[in-house]
């Protein structure tokens, strides 16, 4: 049975923690984990070079992706982050992944209004 997304036993607990500890019991308290490869400051800087293309930055190809950002990271900050971890931190971002229009390679304009001119006479 959930109570507003909780379940009866993590309310339990918090019953108990406020009756041992009073309100201070009910603070967060830190939470295990990792700590982040990447300070806030380096991320900002990324949010502003996501913004360009990276051939701007020295790196080869026209859209970021993970494995971009990742080899960026790795040359920029010296830290190695993995493939997912980069598609990551675009979404913290809020970047999304743009493919580009494909371009028919070395089109001839000459030939290409020919093409409307004999369409058109049909």
């Amino acid at each position: 049975m959930k109570i507003y997304g909780d379940s009866i036993r993590t309310v339990q607990y918090w019953v108990h923690r406020f009756e041992e500890e009073g309100f201070a019991g009910l603070a967060d308290a830190n939470h295990p984990g990792r700590p982040k490869r990447l300070n806030q400051e380096q991320l900002n800087e990324i949010d502003l070079i996501l913004r360009k293309t990276p051939v701007d930055v020295g790196l080869e190809g026209n859209i970021w992706d993970g494995k971009t950002l990742s080899a960026f990271i790795k040359k920029k900050y010296k830290i190695t982050l993995g493939v997912r971890q980069c598609q990551r931190i675009f979404k913290q971002l809020d970047f999304r992944l743009r493919k580009p229009r494909p371009l028919i390679a070395h089109a001839d304009i000459q030939k290409q209004e020919e093409c409307k001119k004999n369409f058109m006479n049909l």
